[in-house]
């Protein structure tokens, strides 16, 4: 049995998503006359409050174009030190928008607005670099799928909007942390100036991510994204897989969620130093190997030859995580698998 946990992304569309897909009216989207993507803007703008949307091929340039919308060339964007938008990226920030960045250090990636604010420095004069926005990430991905508190989140808006700062949501995974907590899509987006969504991760689409904002800023980011090569001729095929998975794929997360706080649960019965069950808060599970002699990648090659395939996240981290090409049989027999070779690993310390 072959059973990849490597990411979210590695779903492939099903038949009935690639029927739709095959149907769907299309146009010329730079010209703004694709019927099927246009209404899929309009639909996620909708979903989360905003006035407007683009559609991308990626989550990275969804938020590229959302900082740079935010923050002036040689200003600064602060973040969590494992935010995808600093440690996934690139450098995409620095090489297309001239952009610095600063950081700060949060366990699990979880968000405190007094972290934030302690080193924010806006409006700095003409000798240091002045912060402009500060960017979430919600669900955190190297965090292990940590979802952010809304009053965290709401604290953080007050604080940033009294000191002159902007706020960009990077929520690749929003709807995972919109089905974990409860919390209204519109409701986590009210507090952010810009919101990336995407609908290739835990939604199953093939391709797709959305920025989400004001209509003048969406108008500009529709010429950046044309000026970064991005602009698209018939996407409605692709925005077809949009609809497709929110009429379909919303509700089947909280199945994902259920597998890995599953399979984090029988990984801690081998040591409880591996993972906390209880900081499983959506599909993503996080593997501490510090407590063994191995690496994160030798432990990847040794689920790999039977079959389980997972990242290494680090020198001494490995990352699970399910999605919807996972069902309760696969990640049993990979439950059972890495939990082998966590004994094995144990064993020969």
């Amino acid at each position: 049995m072959r059973v990849d946990l490597r990411s979210d992304t590695v779903t492939s569309p099903s038949a009935d998503m690639r029927e739709v897909m095959a149907q769907a009216p299309v146009g010329d989207d730079v010209y703004g006359e694709d019927a099927t993507v246009n209404s899929l803007e309009e639909r996620i703008a909708e979903l989360f409050g905003k006035e407007a949307a683009v559609f991308t091929p990626s989550g990275s340039l969804a938020n590229q174009l959302g900082i740079r919308s935010l923050v002036s060339p040689g200003q600064e964007l602060i973040t969590e030190e494992n935010s995808h938008i600093v440690r996934a990226e690139l450098g995409a920030a620095a090489v297309f928008s001239g952009i610095t960045t600063r950081t700060w250090r949060a366990e699990r990636g979880l968000l405190r607005a007094a972290d934030a604010m302690e080193i924010a420095r806006p409006n700095s004069g003409p000798y240091l670099v002045s912060t402009a926005a500060i960017a979430v990430e919600n669900t955190h991905n190297f965090g292990g799928g940590t979802v952010q508190p809304i009053a965290e989140i709401a604290a953080l808006s007050k604080l940033a909007t009294e000191s002159g700062l902007t706020m960009h949501l990077d929520g690749a995974r929003i709807w995972n942390a919109h089905i974990a907590s409860g919390v209204a899509l519109h409701e986590y987006a009210k507090y952010f100036d810009t919101v990336s969504v995407c609908l290739s991760k835990g939604l199953g689409a093939p391709v797709g991510s959305l920025l989400l904002s004001t209509k003048e800023r969406i108008i500009g980011a529709r010429v950046w994204r044309k000026r970064y090569g991005a602009g698209m001729r018939q996407i409605g095929i692709l925005a077809a897989a949009g609809h497709f998975a929110l009429d379909t794929n919303l509700g089947l997360l909280a199945d994902d969620h259920r597998r890995a706080r599953f399979l984090a649960q029988e990984c801690q019965r081998i040591d409880a130093s591996i993972v906390n069950p209880n900081h499983v808060d959506t599909n993503i599970v996080c593997l501490d190997l510090s407590q063994t002699d191995l690496s994160a990648t030798e432990f990847a090659e040794m689920v790999k030859t039977e079959g389980v395939l997972i990242s290494a996240l680090g020198p001494r981290m490995v990352r699970a995580v399910t999605h919807l090409d996972i069902n309760d049989e696969q990640i049993n027999y990979a439950s059972e698998v890495i939990k082998l070779s966590l004994q094995r690993a144990f064993m020969s310390k």
